[in-house]
């Protein structure tokens, strides 16, 4: 069964924020992956709005709706109100209702996602949100880390699915010793699927190391971004879907 990949569009929104006007546009280029055949499109928006902003989900929604067979996924910190247009991202997901909310732990402040939750401390917080979503029929993943322990509680607090982190692992494959991390990633697939949970991953995977980690046990989506649009600078983005694709189908 292939993986899907879902394409993040978020450093397409920061090239486009650099200047006025709509270029590149995300919708152009949601429209490129999903014709190459991406089978999602994922996007983070953040209360500063450095890439991905509020906008940008309404029309991915509107484009979506009309293509049973792709999804749209919106990730981001679920604590995150309200500030100047932006929404606040519970009201923004419930607004434009994505098949899935990928829940994300980090900050503000922080460039990027870089560790999963700890729900011995947020679990009791989430557990609401989480049931709040899912009656609005959007599926929730949270992004966690390969903790066992932390993987059970992500069953018990409701979510569907879990959003692997695969920095570490990235970066123990550029260093040329994966094996390891890469079992740890391994048993937390295998006791998600057990307990029922569906297994996405995310972060810095990239054509090299997606070699090894698209053989992770259950894995049902994928979600790349930066080193897709880095590779589309090289091949274009329609040839750098296509080889992503490609290692998807295993």
């Amino acid at each position: 069964m292939a993986i899907a990949l879902s394409v993040n569009l978020n450093k397409i929104a920061l090239l486009r924020n650099s200047r006025e006007g709509d270029f590149p546009s995300v919708i152009e280029h949601a429209n490129l992956c999903i014709a190459a055949g991406a089978q999602g499109i994922t996007v983070h928006p953040r209360p500063d709005q450095r890439h991905i902003r509020p906008h940008d989900c309404e029309q991915l929604a509107v484009l979506i709706e009309d293509l049973p067979m792709v999804e749209f996924n919106i990730e981001g910190n679920p604590l995150e109100s309200a500030l100047a247009d932006y929404p606040g991202f519970i009201p923004l997901v419930l607004a434009r209702k994505p098949d899935q909310a990928t829940l994300v732990p980090d900050s503000s402040q922080q460039k990027t996602s870089d560790h999963g939750f700890d729900l011995t401390t947020s679990g009791d917080t989430l557990a609401p949100i989480i049931a709040q979503l899912k009656a609005a029929g959007i599926r929730v993943s949270l992004f966690m880390d390969p903790d066992l322990e932390q993987i059970k509680l992500a069953q018990q607090v409701g979510a569907d699915r879990i959003e692997l982190y695969t920095g570490p692992f990235a970066h123990h494959y550029n260093n040329g010793q994966p094996i390891a991390e890469f079992q740890r990633h391994i048993a937390a697939a295998e006791l998600a699927c057990e307990l029922g949970l569906g297994v996405n991953a995310g972060h810095d995977l990239n054509l090299q190391n997606m070699m090894l980690y698209r053989h992770l046990p259950g894995l049902l989506e994928v979600s790349i971004g930066h080193a897709l649009t880095v590779d589309s600078l090289h091949m274009g983005m329609t040839n750098a879907v296509r080889q992503y694709l490609a290692l998807c189908d295993v």
